[in-house]
């Protein structure tokens, strides 16, 4: 018998939309579960984002985080479109949607609801804030979250700059998403071991400050607190990419034999002896010292001969590099990360492969980004005829 990919006969009925949610279920359908993506009239508001002029409703956002889908358009407030949903509900694994409490509620999906007709479900809700507290039931983006969290506050500590910004992406949406797909898989495996669906609650807010004060709770770690919150090592305004002839590197000696190893093969070595840095536990405390006397080293040479001399010295470092040039990674070139694909009316496009390798079983063959409602029909006649497509 062939072997199957890892969530092979797992159906999910997803009512997301924008990142979030979409994240997480196409995170599944790349590990095989067949994922059915019930959209509003209008469409999921993703796939209008960035779309080009000459492309049928599909911007990248879409192609990239609806891939392996199928899209289905129902009214859902007609007798056809719910009853429609309903059926489909019955045979689905996992019902995963971002619809606030009152709006599930009111299209008669609340869990207790969703539960009656089908009592192995896994009801997964992702939201911006959970249950029991001031925020729950507020609409949350990726904007808020990051506000709410302090992450906003984290570029000022490094620059001098006191306005609060931004990290430049969508972080806490992804993350989020992130958090979404391991409580799914969790949920699937209580349900294999007890025979019991439950309903998960995924809340945004939390879920991102729960991964950003893994190190940056520091000394609020313990009662009474031992120094503020903020995890100095990532927020020293010195360790950033430093400047060298043509270019940006990122080093990171990080151990203290690395460091002494980097003022060795620099021909800097005096300088550890000028400084009287002679034990680890002087260096340690001499860190923002080391790094600067660093970025004054690394200056006078091109990016290419401190990349081989650190290659060679078992030092960590990178090119700092655009964007557009990670496309050109030669690493990322060799294990297949990034897959030309062809879109059946789109054309040519990017698709990334799932960074996760499981080697006991075979990749699932993931289907292009969805047209909306390409196949609503398609899944009305499968419940209609009550066999498997």
């Amino acid at each position: 018998m062939a072997a199957s990919s890892i969530l092979e006969g797992v159906r999910i009925l997803d009512m997301t939309s924008v990142i979030f949610g979409p994240y997480c279920t196409a995170t599944l359908a790349e590990m095989g579960a067949d994922v059915i993506k019930i959209e509003p009239l209008a469409g999921d508001e993703i796939r209008r984002v960035g779309r080009p002029a000459n492309t049928r409703g599909m911007g990248p956002a879409h192609i990239t985080l609806n891939r392996g889908k199928r899209s289905v358009v129902w009214d859902l407030k007609t007798p056809r479109g719910k009853a429609s949903l309903l059926r489909l509900l019955r045979r689905c694994d996992v019902f995963i949607h971002n619809l606030r409490r009152d709006a599930i509620e009111r299209l008669g999906l609340g869990y207790e609801a969703a539960c009656s007709l089908n009592p192995r479900l896994v009801y997964v809700h992702c939201t911006g804030f959970g249950e029991g507290g001031p925020y729950a039931g507020k609409p949350a983006y990726d904007d808020i979250i990051q506000a709410a969290s302090g992450a906003a506050s984290l570029l000022p500590r490094t620059d001098g700059n006191p306005s609060p910004r931004f990290l430049p992406m969508a972080m806490a949406d992804k993350v989020a998403g992130l958090h979404a797909t391991y409580a799914v898989l969790g949920a699937l495996l209580h349900r294999e071991r007890t025979g019991q669906g439950q309903t998960v609650e995924v809340p945004m807010f939390e879920s991102f400050t729960h991964f950003l004060l893994q190190e940056h709770i520091y000394g609020r770690a313990f009662v009474p607190p031992t120094d503020p919150a903020g995890y100095p090592r990532q927020l020293d305004p010195l360790r950033q990419p430093l400047k060298c002839l043509d270019g940006y590197i990122s080093i990171a000696p990080y151990t203290d034999e690395r460091w002494v190893r980097f003022f060795e093969v620099t021909d800097h070595a005096d300088f550890l002896k000028r400084e009287n840095l002679c034990s680890a536990r002087e260096r340690f405390r001499a860190l923002d010292r080391m790094s600067a006397e660093m970025a004054c080293i690394v200056a006078d040479k091109p990016l290419s001969y401190w990349l081989m001399l650190f290659a060679e010295s078992d030092i960590p470092a990178s090119e700092v590099k655009d964007l557009d040039a990670v496309f050109a990674d030669p690493h990322l070139t060799s294990v297949g990360f990034f897959e030309r694909r062809t879109h059946p009316s789109e054309g040519d496009y990017l698709q990334m492969r799932l960074p996760v390798r499981f080697h006991g079983s075979p990749s699932a063959e993931v289907r292009a980004a969805p047209h909306l409602g390409e196949h609503s029909e398609e899944i009305e006649d499968w419940l209609r005829e009550g066999h498997e497509t």
